[in-house]
């Protein structure tokens, strides 16, 4: 398994752990992931990284598909991928209609056809094998809509670039089977390793429908885990709490969050109403009452070092080829020991 670390987005201030950046990568990490939310964004930090690091890839987890258009992402992503050396991986996700539309003023639209549309419309900038036209539902170019000149032509891309890994954040059916198909990896959104069941079957159906021969043994799951060694499991499972509950009580409308329809997948439903209830009710403390145990502890390695050593087998069991660790730093030494990354480096 290789090791990745989040470092995420910002919150009032803008600031990077770069001491901790070359530590891992000294330690044998494969990647780095940034995020965006609405404050800083995803890419900047990374051509910041870039210039620090040598080895490490550097992954956006994610970049928002309706922040920016899909030329826009090619020219970001494939700037940083070569002034990097050929390091850039790009991991992105469809946000939420309250940042689409209150945030991008964008749309939120069809969010299963966007991103499809996106993807392919990545694979032949990055291909240029022709000036890229394409005309789909959410996307038209050249553009010929409203208010349109009529002038737009078909381009192709000044600079010549490669075919970057992409790496879709889903959770719902559709989008699941369209990553299986499309990307090649995925950025699974409150990751169980005891309940990969929920997602055999939409895998499986996307692996059927590639078209370039690859399988499941070529694609990388990038799941996230939060690892504290500690002799008092429930309170670092308590440590999480706060930020289980804006994701699953806050995070989106009542009638539209999907982190909270993800907690209603993995066996939780009356919880998942409860702490959404709590949460929009302004009784935060409350919500984060009602977060499980149970439900932490399968999505985290928390313990005594036997006892995340003993666990960490079932991630490796349910096919994670990446782990995305958060953890303090001694954490992310025992998961290099753990993996063997240490070795290697």
């Amino acid at each position: 398994m290789k090791l990745g670390i989040m470092v995420g987005y910002s919150g009032a201030q803008m600031g990077l752990p770069l001491d901790l950046i070359r530590e891992v990568e000294d330690l044998g990490f494969d990647s780095i992931w940034t995020a965006e939310a609405y404050g800083s964004d995803a890419i900047t930090p990374l051509a910041y990284i870039a210039a620090l690091t040598t080895r490490i890839k550097l992954g956006t987890a994610i970049m928002q598909i309706p922040g920016r258009t899909p030329a826009m992402c090619a020219m970001q992503t494939s700037t940083v991928d070569a002034l990097s050396g050929g390091r850039m991986l790009v991991g992105l996700g469809l946000s939420g209609p309250q940042v689409v539309e209150g945030w991008h003023g964008v749309p939120y639209g069809k969010p299963a056809a966007r991103m499809r549309e996106y993807v392919e419309i990545l694979r032949k900038i990055w291909a240029r094998e022709a000036p890229v036209e394409y005309h789909g539902q959410e996307y038209n170019m050249p553009y010929t809509g409203p208010g349109s000149t009529g002038l737009g032509k078909p381009l192709k891309s000044i600079l010549h670039t490669r075919q970057l890994p992409v790496y879709l954040a889903t959770m719902g059916p559709q989008n699941v089977r369209t990553t299986a198909e499309l990307a090649d990896g995925w950025l699974p959104i409150w990751f169980s390793p005891y309940k990969t069941d929920m997602y055999d079957a939409d895998l499986a159906a996307g692996f059927a429908k590639r078209t370039d021969g690859k399988t499941r043994a070529d694609f990388d799951i990038a799941a996230g885990c939060n690892v504290q060694v500690t002799d008092d499991i429930k309170a670092a499972l308590d440590r999480q709490k706060p930020n289980l509950a804006l994701y699953f009580g806050g995070m989106g409308a009542k009638s539209k969050n999907f982190h909270n329809d993800a907690m209603k997948k993995l066996g939780y439903a009356d919880e998942a109403a409860k702490v959404q209830e709590l949460y929009l009710s302004g009784r935060k403390k409350e919500a984060e009452e009602v977060i499980p145990y149970d439900l932490i502890d399968e999505m985290s390695l928390v313990g005594p070092e036997a006892r995340i050593r003993e666990r960490y087998k079932q991630w490796e069991d349910a096919g994670v080829t990446t782990m995305l660790v958060n953890g303090p730093l001694q954490s992310l030494h025992l998961m290099a020991d753990i993996t063997g990354v240490n070795r290697g480096a």
